[in-house]
């Protein structure tokens, strides 16, 4: 599925993507860039300010770990990915599953205090209970003493925030958490998203050594969220990539003078995102990613980043040297709108 059917997409959930909102995309010029692959156009993010809905599950999963679903039986590690424009709401039909009371708690975005998905703000579901949380969205806007009010726009994330202890460290360890994109009109629309959650010594909770792999074709626009949970600080390291420290990840021309990195430092709570040019400036390959921190790095807190050749060849890759790839590392290209109806994407309306 390509962009020209983004209009379609809801959620997508899973270890390498998530979903998003159904946003019909605007063709926008062809927004071509030094070394980049031939690309007719870029997909850019229409106008916000549209009610969603959709369903959430809090579930147990294998091996005592929990995740977010879309459907019951769905749940995931990480869950899926909510996706807006700036001015959307969405109201969440919340559903636990689970034996312990759980919860919704967001960053980044617009609620009121019933709606913090806290035990002090009664916002606590209990095991078979169900309750609706409402989030909303802003675009930038000037404020009466003329100072500018910042948009809701940015790479954010939700958790559970009372399994365990009231800040919900035991859900969190456990895998209730999941990314959130709030885009703004205009932004441009990647071809994949991959979320890589460090949760102190874990990848998208796999223990060491079983980091998940993340695969595209050459010249396809890849968008990477980052988030970070757990006790630890890290630093993300993308080999071969590399991408400006803005909101985006992006330049806006020749004369831009963001810093752009390859590789940042990460703490309990953060989260970012980027967009990058699978193998534009090195080709196609294996690319390592994996925390900088080089005790975390060599206790095996790496993965791949596959970039394929039109064939589906990746040059110099030894699949069995890999013995755990993530979901995504053998479609042979699929598009994560694809995956995301495989993985039972929500009935957003």
């Amino acid at each position: 599925m390509d962009r020209r059917s983004f209009n379609r997409r809801m959620l997508l959930g899973g270890a390498a993507v998530a979903t998003s909102m159904s946003l019909a995309p605007e063709a926008a010029g062809t927004g071509q860039a030094v070394g980049e692959p031939v690309r007719p156009s870029v997909t850019r993010a229409r106008a916000g300010g549209r009610i969603r809905r959709l369903k959430l599950y809090a579930e147990e999963l294998a091996n005592g770990q929990m995740g977010y679903g879309l459907a019951r039986g769905k749940a995931t590690i990480p869950g899926p990915l909510i996706e807006l424009i700036e001015g959307d709401t969405v109201h969440i039909e919340f559903h636990n599953t689970t034996d312990v009371a759980a919860s919704l708690h967001v960053h980044g975005l617009d609620y009121d205090i019933p709606n913090d998905g806290t035990r002090a703000t009664r916002g606590a579901v209990p095991p078979g209970g169900t309750r609706t949380y409402t989030w909303r969205t802003h675009a930038p806007a000037l404020r009466p003493d003329g100072t500018w009010r910042e948009g809701s726009a940015g790479y954010w994330h939700y958790h559970d925030h009372v399994i365990g202890t009231e800040h919900g460290t035991g859900g969190i360890h456990k895998g209730l958490y999941g990314p959130v994109i709030v885009r703004r009109v205009g932004d441009i629309l990647p071809d994949r998203t991959f979320t890589i959650v460090f949760n102190d010594m874990m990848i998208n909770n796999r223990m060491s050594h079983t980091g998940p792999d993340f695969a595209a074709k050459l010249g396809e626009r890849v968008e990477f969220v980052m988030i970070t949970h757990g006790d630890a600080y890290h630093t993300f390291h993308l080999h071969g990539h590399r991408w400006a420290n803005t909101r985006t990840g992006l330049v806006t021309g020749p004369h831009d003078v963001s810093q752009v990195i390859d590789n940042r430092i990460v703490g309990p709570g953060d989260s970012f995102g980027f967009q990058v040019i699978a193998g534009e400036r090195g080709g196609a390959g294996a690319w390592m990613y994996h925390c900088h921190v080089q005790a975390h790095a060599d206790r095996g807190m790496a993965g791949m980043f596959l970039v394929k050749r039109a064939d589906g060849t990746i040059p110099g890759y030894e699949p069995h040297r890999h013995s755990h790839p993530g979901p995504d590392a053998n479609r042979g290209g699929t598009h994560p709108r694809e995956r995301s109806q495989r993985h039972g994407r929500s009935g957003l309306s």
